[in-house]
């Protein structure tokens, strides 16, 4: 088979994953629905900055609705993985707070059964590693194309211990708490099988007959992937393409001024040969809840100004109540930090028990 054959064999492959994958998704949902307790979602963020619109859109969105349907959801601020592929650590502690804002503002409501919290004070969590990393083998660990895609993303030339280990420490998080449910995006597809595979080789090693940990379920994001405003790249602070969370109306609109559209006055929804207005006008949808096929043919031809006028107010209107909220966290410093050390205490609790469980079928019990 020749290397171009080869290709597209693999292709086809991802894609039949990714099909099965989704279609798995769907089931989920409906059970999901049918009893939220019977389920525990696991999903956070790298503290690398303040959250944009493609973080709201994407994800939080979805854990809000989640949570409002009663599914226990477990909140991850994964504030060790960030010296993966970052030299810069002086503002962890800043961007965690930050992130907590960004949650609150858009609808997450800590409770018994939605809890925020950094890996980096649940060392009972962190000790998972070392069994975990016994369960995996180098050459796995070095085809995972999420790290390699990472790491070209990063522009990585010396590529430390930690990006290569990256989806087992991410087995850490899933499995401490025993979640079942895990949003993901496509990309995140394969570290996600990485954590299966451990849980599944866990069991058949240590307790066949008595299953310690789930297999977690991928629940694929509905939200179409949103470029940044260069309409070339996924939305990103460190591209500076994105329009944060907490912008001010005049700096959104300033930004969306700078959008990349084309020169064609006609505005049409044509995602493969106009990727850039399509992008707008999927914002807009995703704020209006109108198709892009429909707005598209409201704007006419208005050209791009029209079409960027009608985002900013699409998005300002949007953003307005949580921008309003972010502002009033923004004075609540004590309440940040103990909607953290509630969140800590909540997972420190849940992974003394999964360690404990974890000795005893290992045998290393005192």
């Amino acid at each position: 088979m020749s290397q171009e054959e080869t290709k597209d064999t693999e292709v086809a492959a991802t894609s039949s994953t990714y099909e099965a994958a989704l279609e798995r998704s769907k089931r989920l949902e409906a059970e999901i629905a049918a009893n939220p307790q019977k389920f525990r979602v696991l999903t956070g963020d790298r503290p690398t900055g303040r959250l944009h619109i493609g973080h709201y859109f994407g994800s939080l969105q979805n854990r809000v609705r989640l949570s409002q349907m009663g599914v226990p959801t477990t909140i991850l601020i994964a504030d060790y993985q960030v010296l993966t592929d970052h030299d810069a650590f002086s503002e962890i502690s800043q961007n965690t707070k930050q992130l907590v804002i960004d949650y609150l503002a858009c609808g997450i409501q800590p409770s018994k059964d939605v809890i925020i919290y950094p890996h980096s004070y649940v060392p009972e969590a962190n000790q998972l590693m070392l069994p975990f990393l016994t369960l995996i083998s180098n050459a796995e660990l070095g085809r995972n194309p999420t790290v390699k895609e990472e790491i070209q993303a990063a522009g990585i030339k010396s590529v430390n211990a930690g990006m290569y280990t990256y989806p087992v420490h991410q087995a850490c998080d899933i499995l401490f708490c025993k979640a079942t449910v895990v949003p993901v995006g496509k990309d995140q597809l394969p570290h996600l099988e990485m954590t299966r595979t451990i849980a599944r080789r866990f069991n058949e090693k240590f307790s066949p007959k008595k299953p310690v940990f789930p297999e977690p379920q991928a629940l694929l994001s509905k939200t179409p992937s949103i470029l940044g405003l260069d309409g070339s790249q996924k939305m990103s602070k460190s591209r500076g393409n994105a329009i944060m969370l907490s912008a001010t109306e005049d700096e959104t609109a300033a930004l969306i001024k700078k959008a990349k559209t084309d020169a064609d006055r006609n505005i049409t929804y044509d995602p493969e040969s106009r990727p850039e207005v399509a992008n707008l006008l999927m914002i807009i949808s995703l704020c209006t809840g109108e198709e892009p096929q429909t707005i598209a043919q409201r704007i006419g031809d208005g050209g791009g100004g029209a079409l960027k006028k009608l985002l900013t107010e699409a998005l300002n209107e949007t953003l307005r109540p949580i921008r309003a909220k972010r502002a009033q966290l923004e004075k609540e410093g004590d309440y940040i930090r103990q909607v953290l050390l509630e969140g800590v205490e909540a997972a420190r609790s849940m992974a003394q028990a999964t360690l404990r469980e974890v000795r005893s079928v290992m045998n290393m019990e005192i």
